[in-house]
């Protein structure tokens, strides 16, 4: 197979992106259309740098008739032979051997540790403390349109996990030549999800679709014999001569498990607290927190490509992104993080008393505003105790404030008005788009003032690279306080903690940071489940 990257052309509106690349694959390796057998685009981005002249990039593998005739000449720089990496794993131990295996929690972790389990005969079955998609999303709208929190079914839990109600965000940094990570594409690709994820530079999927996909994931693995049983929360572990043998659910019923998969989402805090008391060993974890800014997609979109928000929608290129960071005068790294071009703020709570956000993109990128979260990085030195749940202590303060600043609602502030530390009276050119109310309040009450220090310094140095960013009127909403799990739980290199039998997995556990990153990392504790 040949790999050709670095292929550049001019942006173009055409929906013939197949018979653009081949004729430039043609000139390329200098051979005729008809030696061309297959050819696979395996990224593709937007380079904006030189606007207004905007150019889309590939890289692409292409099979030919006969690799050999190719001149060797043309071997170098961006192109080069390779063999492609497959993911090949198959289990080392029988279901009829393995015992029963249980995966507490149903987001993308456990989600695709329980769908492999199945399809490969193990019959697991799948716990979740919340409710499937279809009576989730019910509970969801009716806290966001009048206030009334189910403690069990919101936006942190249910089937799906925290993931469902948000951009769908599937880009990873993480390396892998296990062939992992185009596994969990090729997956989501199988039940529903457009073919262009698989290549794409940032691929996402949206909130609308990845519920459907979700459900085409839940119907396979009943379909090949795993169980999954929701409003199922874990709420004891029982060890006997330091192996696990069995659990308790919902206080009442006991299940037998030989192995336990801990998918746990990082909102999960009771259940980290159960764990804790039963001496599962785990630590502090840094994370960040801060807020969500808003800002008109209009402004992203002329910043980025140098045109307005509906002609970048009707071509496609799609609404902009971005990604800032910078490092404060105090020492504070402060980031955009899991940024939605064309979203929503949403309210995130999941705590009576509580407010939490986070943001969330529909498959079209098609609202007014770009959000992102803007955060802050905090290590263990900023909580109040070294207990391994003090950085959850650390949130609820947070989370605390924003829902008393709010009187319950989502705090919004300008931007001008956080510098000034003054609550706003209006919104100027921008209005918020969110899931959830909105009420006027100050950021400064919410954040530590370390924190809203680097804030007030750094989103400036945002301006210098999109011009408006620190506008006046833009829009901060809190709090932001839930970036990743703020502790983790211990494994070993056979991916077991110090209870034997074990398994901690994915964002809540401490070992992802996304969509992507847990439902790999669900996969490898699959594999660890099936090898030994």
């Amino acid at each position: 197979m040949i790999r050709i990257s670095q292929i550049k052309l001019p942006y173009y509106k055409e929906k013939d992106e197949h018979g653009i690349l081949k004729n430039k694959i043609e000139k390329l390796l200098k051979v005729k259309r008809d030696d061309i057998t297959n050819f696979s685009i395996v990224r593709k981005s937007v380079d904006g740098r030189y606007r207004p002249d905007i150019y889309f990039v590939y890289t692409v593998d292409v099979e030919l008739k006969n690799e050999d005739r190719i001149n060797r000449s043309l071997i170098k720089g961006n192109i080069s032979k390779l063999t492609p990496s497959v993911y090949d794993y198959k289990p080392a131990v029988s279901p009829e051997d393995a015992g029963n295996i249980v995966v507490v929690g149903m987001g993308p972790a456990g989600l695709f540790c329980g769908y492999f389990l199945a399809i490969n005969g193990y019959k697991p079955i799948i716990i979740e403390r919340g409710k499937s998609i279809e009576e989730r999303k019910k509970d969801v709208q009716n806290f966001w349109e009048f206030g009334q929190l189910n403690p069990e079914s919101n936006v942190q839990f249910g089937e799906g996990g925290a993931g469902t109600f948000s951009d769908g965000k599937l880009n990873t940094m993480v390396k892998d030549k296990s062939g992992r990570n185009k596994l969990v594409l090729d997956t989501f690709v199988k039940f529903g999800a457009h073919e262009e994820i698989a290549y794409v530079a940032k691929p996402h999927i949206g909130t609308d679709v990845l519920e459907k996909i979700v459900v085409n994931m839940r119907k396979a693995i009943e379909e090949a014999g795993g169980q999954i049983l929701f409003s199922t929360k874990l709420t004891d572990i029982h060890i006997k001569d330091g192996k696990v043998c069995s659990i308790t659910v919902n206080d009442s019923k006991q299940i037998n498990a030989d192995k336990l998969i801990l998918a746990l989402g990082h909102s999960a805090r009771d259940t980290f607290k159960m764990l804790k008391d039963n001496g599962i060993r785990m630590e502090q974890k840094a994370f960040a927190v801060g807020v969500r800014m808003e800002h008109p997609q209009e402004l992203i979109d002329n910043a980025m490509y140098g045109m307005n928000h509906e002609d970048s929608i009707e071509g496609i290129l799609g609404a902009a992104d971005y990604k800032l960071t910078a490092s404060a005068s105090n020492g504070r790294a402060v980031y955009s993080f899991c940024m939605c071009p064309g979203g929503y703020v949403v309210n995130a709570s999941s705590e009576d008393e509580m407010t939490a956000v986070n943001g969330m993109s529909y498959s079209k990128r098609d609202s007014k505003n770009a959000n992102s979260a803007i955060i802050v990085s905090v290590t263990p030195d900023d909580f109040e105790s070294d207990d391994p749940l003090a950085g959850v202590k650390f949130q609820r303060k947070l989370e605390r404030a924003a829902y008393i600043e709010g009187n319950g609602k989502i705090p919004v502030q300008l931007f001008g008005d956080f510098k000034d530390g003054k609550v706003s009276k209006g919104f100027g050119h921008i209005t918020p788009v969110t899931k959830g109310d909105t009420s006027f309040g100050d950021i400064n009450k919410i954040l530590p003032k370390e924190l809203c220090d680097a804030l007030k310094e750094c989103i400036p140095s945002f301006g210098r690279t999109i011009s408006g960013f620190d506008r006046d009127d833009a829009i901060l909403l809190g709090v932001e306080s839930r970036t990743s799990s703020p502790l983790r739980i211990e494994r070993n290199e056979k991916l077991v903690c110090n209870v034997e039998g074990i398994y901690p997995c994915g964002e809540g556990a401490g070992y992802a940071g996304g969509i992507t990153s847990a439902a790999m990392d669900g996969i490898r504790v699959f594999e660890a489940v099936t090898s030994s």
